[in-house]
This record gives structure tokens, sequence and C-alpha cells, in this order.
């Protein structure tokens, strides 16, 4: 273990000219945590500043490394986002500590990189092929498409669902088969039956062709600690601290495996700080019953560097953990009412017009800072009579145009004319020319063709190979994708599609093959994306009025940013009870909260999903935050509410 950390006042002044706002310096909340090196937990309210705390520790500890012991520092968090995030504001400051023996990654690629691809290799001889769900999900259902007649077939299509059921199969550590990661147990290992050993072998199979799925990674890390439970120790020398942003977004499995590692009841070598905010758990399936429990040493960040007194005062009102020690204090200068906006079903779709009104008045439109409008539930997807029901609203209700965003491209999709469709958008033609090159290698998965050693290949052995075969193939094969690039770019899709068509069996030719499983992929025309590119569904997510822009999206796709002015737009989620006591909004659910009462962690599950969304969604906004209630539910539920606290705006037929 290296030796106490002792952390300067000079050192942290350093670490504040490098992140914080000149003139700006961590409060002494923020100082305790950056010293603080001991297992403990830091719970911090929105705006608190915890990941630039963090930070800041980080750049700190990047001048006394390497330490004396060789041990290094583990960095994790969710998304790759968050990791991006990490990287982009202080890897130029801190080359040792994004070397090893550190590491700094998501929970996936720590799980992947030091557990679950070592015990493979450990057990198999080989390195897996790859662990992508995708990939993953083209075997599955491949072999589910092939599953002979049998009691086993039989067994399955008495399920709900069968075919999903079949491809969410997993090991849990007693092999029994579970629906999921976190799921409950479908089959027994204990049992005879000849069902489950069917089930067994095809997912042993699949395991053994070295195609992974994400959750596999963590069936062999927990396999990995049972078989070999040194490896805990290794892990514990590796890493003396140990540090988790975003803890609350952690699922079971992977909470679960950092504190076996890790925390190791209390006993381990390392030190592990895990950070965040648990009221902020919306992104592990708004489970009612958090996995996160506190530990005996909490720190807390209780000031709000974003939010304003008013609104502070309303946002933690909806904080489902708020013990005798918790509090949000708003530290922002403003002193804007949160407002209600009141509207009927005949004037929806002046809402957004009304927010951007009130945006200008407030002074508010020249803000560098976004203005977004932000609601739960956004689309209806194939539920056409909800779609059509004027009682339950979604975010395309409020918004007819509202397309949901569609995120990073995927790597695999079900048909060729996808891959020329959806690719991310930069100023180069690699996107393009990788997208082409994963079509042709699902074309090679398909017709099962394999590399020598009975591998599936990657780009550089398909290039490679092509360069072997032949180098005038070879010379051509590179042309043809500069050329199918430029196509894509020209927007002459349907014309390249076909030349690719037309090419594919001079490809399968070098490999003495012809067209056969691959047929339907080829020639489907039924694209995943619509035949519109990223620029065009964005503009459709954004409302403008002269130089003002106002995106409008999902509650899940803002959290951890900041805003200058966000409108919460309720919508309809499930319904519990019946006539007038039935609850499908926020505020029907949080009545009380809305009036000022505080909610308890002991609420029901649908007010605790609620609680978490209305939590970040009004949280959000440094200067002004908006809230649409429909007229019916306003006088039934929110008529008492405290208009001191609230400012209430009715929005009428004919917004100016």
């Amino acid at each position: 273990m290296p030796q106490v950390i002792n952390i300067s006042d000079e050192e942290i002044q350093h670490a504040e000219q490098l992140l914080l706002p000149a003139g700006k310096t961590f409060d002494d909340d923020g100082k305790s945590f950056i010293r603080n090196f001991n297992t403990i937990d830091l719970q911090a309210v929105p705006g608190s500043g915890k990941t630039t705390a963090l930070l800041a520790k980080l750049i700190i500890l990047e001048h006394k490394l390497p330490f004396a012991d060789n041990s290094g520092i583990l960095v994790l968090s969710h998304t790759n986002a968050a990791i991006d995030e990490i990287k982009e504001k202080i890897q130029k400051h801190c080359p040792k500590l994004f070397s090893y023996p550190n590491f700094i990654g998501t929970i996936q690629s720590f799980v992947d990189e030091f557990m679950a691809i070592p015990f493979y290799i450990h057990k198999c001889k080989k390195k897996p092929n790859r662990i992508d769900q995708e990939i993953y999900n083209e075997v599955a259902t491949k072999r589910y498409n092939n599953l002979p007649n049998s009691a086993a077939k039989t067994w399955l299509n008495r399920q709900h669902d069968p075919e999903s059921l079949f491809i969410n199969f997993r090991f849990d550590i007693d092999l029994n088969l579970t629906n999921g990661m976190n799921g409950s147990i479908i089959l027994r290992s204990d049992s005879n039956s000849p069902t489950y050993k069917t089930f067994k072998t095809i997912k042993s199979q699949i395991l053994q062709s070295g195609v992974l799925n994400y959750d596999d990674a963590y069936f062999l890390a927990e396999l990995y600690l049972k078989e070999i439970p040194s490896i805990k120790i290794i892990l514990q020398k590796r890493f003396a601290f140990v540090f988790v942003d975003e803890m609350q977004d952690m699922d079971t499995h992977q909470y679960n495996l950092l504190e076996k590692i890790f925390y190791d009841n209390g006993n381990s070598l390392s030190k592990i700080q895990r950070i965040g905010d648990k009221n902020q758990a919306i992104y592990n399936s708004v489970k009612a019953n958090d996995v996160w429990v506190d530990r005996t040493d909490i720190l807390r960040l209780n000031g709000s560097q974003r939010l304003s007194k008013p609104i502070a005062n309303v946002v933690k009102k909806f904080a489902l953990y708020s013990d005798i020690d918790f509090d949000i204090v708003g530290k922002n200068d403003c002193d804007i009412k949160p407002h209600i906006l009141v509207f009927e079903t005949t004037n929806i779709i002046n809402i957004i017009p009304r927010f951007a009104q009130i945006v200008r008045e407030k002074g508010l439109a020249n803000s560098v800072k976004p203005i977004k409008v932000v609601c739960w539930n956004t689309e209806w997807k194939e539920d056409e009579v909800s779609r059509n029901d004027i009682t339950k609203l979604r975010l395309e209700d409020y918004h007819n145009d509202f397309k949901k965003e569609k995120g990073k491209p995927k790597q695999d999709y079900d048909n060729l004319k996808s891959y020329l469709l959806y690719y991310e958008k930069k100023q180069t033609l690699e996107p393009l020319r990788k997208n082409i090159l994963n079509a042709f290698l699902k074309i090679l998965r398909l017709e099962n063709i394999s590399t020598e050693d009975d591998r599936p290949f990657t780009k550089k052995k398909l290039i490679d190979f092509i360069n072997e075969k032949d180098l005038q193939k070879y010379d051509k094969f590179n042309l043809n994708l500069y050329t199918w690039s430029i196509g894509i770019i020209q927007e002459k899709t349907n014309e390249v599609w076909n030349e690719i068509k037309t090419y594919v069996p001079i490809l399968l030719e070098m490999f003495e093959k012809t067209i056969s499983e691959s047929q339907n992929f080829i020639n489907s025309n039924n694209a995943v994306i619509p035949n519109e590119n990223t620029d065009v569904l964005m503009s459709t997510n954004i409302y403008k009025e002269d130089e003002l822009e106002i995106e409008i999206t999902s509650v899940h796709a803002v959290k951890g940013q900041t805003h200058c002015a966000t409108l919460y737009l309720e919508s309809y989620f499930h319904q519990d009870g019946r006539g007038a006591n039935a609850k499908s909004y926020e505020s029907q659910r949080l009545q009380n909260q809305f009036l000022g009462t505080q909610i308890q962690s002991t609420v029901g599950n649908r007010v605790n999903q609620s609680a978490k969304m209305a939590y970040v969604g009004f949280s959000r906004p440094t200067d002004l935050l908006c809230v649409a209630v429909h007229k019916d539910r306003f006088d039934n539920f929110l008529s008492e509410i405290d208009r001191e606290v609230w400012e209430i705006i009715e929005v009428t037929n004919n917004e100016e």
C-alpha cells in the first residue's frame, strides 16, 4: 500500500486553477473530500461539483505517482460518455494516471479486461472472439431458429416471448439458467430434465465459440472469483485506490462484483470511494429498491453551484433519500420562482411557445447555457390505441414532430441497407468505410466463413486476406470502399446499395462460396433507420423562434447536464387506482411534494419512479424551472399549491 497521502493548500489551489472558472474555489466540503483517501461514500446533490472534485483529487494524485509499492489507481464510471469527459478534462495534465498500472474506464471495460477475458483464456485456451450484445443476439437467434422439435422446444414455446427468453438465457454462479443477469431462475442446475440439459448445452456451445454478450462477462468474472479466489487479492494489490463515479447507476450485478473485489467485507487492501447521488438512480431500470447501501462513513456535498435557492427548495422535496444530514443549498444567485404552466388539451401545442415567451421575458434567451424541454416518457411505439387516447400524454403529444434520438450508431444491423443509411457523422470518410466493412463481416458470419483458426473475420483480417489472395482485387476493393463512401455522402444510397449487392458474389468467390444464408440480409429494403440523416432527425427535436433554439428531449438524455432554463412536461406512466383516485402522472403521484411535503423512501414503486424522474428533470436549470400540468390535474391535485413558492401561468389558445 502507498504511504499516507497528505494534500497541501497549494496543491488544491493548483487544481482549482486548472478546473474552475477564474476566482472560484472549492468549498470546505469539497476540500474535505479531495483530502480524504479512506473507504467512504460521497453523496452529492445535483450541481455540487462532485465530478470536478474527483478530477481535482486525480490531478493532485498524478504528482504523487508512481506509488512506492507500484500499485495504481482505478477510476470507473457507468458510461463511455462519463469516461470521455474525464479524459477530455484532465488527460493532458495527467500522463502517468492514464498509463500502467492505472486504469480509467467503464465498469464493463474493467470487467472485460481484468476478469472475463483472462478467465476465458484460462478455461478455453483461447481469447473470446468478441464481447458484444448484438453479435451474440445474432448467433443466439440463429440457434433459436434451428432448434429441432424436442421437449425443450415444446417447453420454450409455452413461454411468453420464447425467442427473447432463449436469447436472454444466462448462467448464474451455480449454473442455473436465469432470465437475464439479475433475472429470476428459469431452469435449475440440479434438474435432470432434458430441457435444462439441452439449453445448458446450447448456452455452453455459444460460450465455447467465443461469442459473449455483456452479461456473460459478469458471469465469467463471478466464476473467476469462485474458482481462483486469489484474483481478488491480486486486484486489490494492483489498485490501491478505487474511485467509482455515478455509483447510483450501477446495476445489481455490477454493484455486487465491485463490493466483493474492492470492499471485501471491510477487509480489502484497496480504499474504495463510491461517488454519486442515490436520488438520481434512473439508469438501472429505475428500480424501486436501489442497490446502493451507504457505508458507515459518508461525506456530503449539499451545496449546489447550479441551483438557485427557489429551485433548490423545490427539488429537495422530491429527494427519496433525505436523512437528517441531507439538504440542497442553492448557491446560484437567481430569484426566479419555479413556474407551473397550466394547459388544456385544446392548447397543448402552445405550451412550448409559452415557455419560450417566459424565457424571453426573464432575459434568458441569449444564455450560453442550453434551454431544453424534457419529458420522462417520449413515444408510444406501436401502441396506436394509447397514441390516439387524448388522456394519455407523452412527449410526441406535446411536440408532434418529436422523434426519439438514436444515439451513437450501432455496429450491427439486420440488413445491408441500414449500414449505408446510419453512420457516425464526421468530417472524414472513415465511419462510412467502417460501416461497409462491418456489413461485409456480417455477410461472412451469416455464410459461416471463418479464418483458418476458426475465428470470425475482423476488418483487418479481411483486408489482409484479400491483399494476400490477389493484389489486383485488393486495390479494386480499396477503390470500391472509397467510391461507395463518396456515393453515400452524395446521397446516392440506392446506387451504392446496388453496386455492393453486385460486388458481394465477387467477394464470396474469394472464399469459394456463393450467396446463401445472407440473401435476405443483402436484399432486404426494410432499413432499420429512416432514410434521413442525423442532422434532419435532430432538427425535428428543436423548437426555433428567431435566434432562440430549444431542444426537446428525454429526462434520461439530460442527466448530468446544466441548463439555463428547463421545461418539464408531465407524462402518462401506467394507471394506479380507478375513477377520481386514478394516478398516472407526476402531478398526481407527487401531489404532496408539489405542495411542499418531503417525500419518504418508503413510498410505493410507481411513486418512487416518478420522484426520481422529477428530481433529475427539475434539477437541471440554473435560472428557470417550468413544469407543465393539465388543468384538470392542477385543479384536482394542486389547487392549494403555495403561490409564494410557485408562479402559476395559464396557457391560452392564442399565445403571442
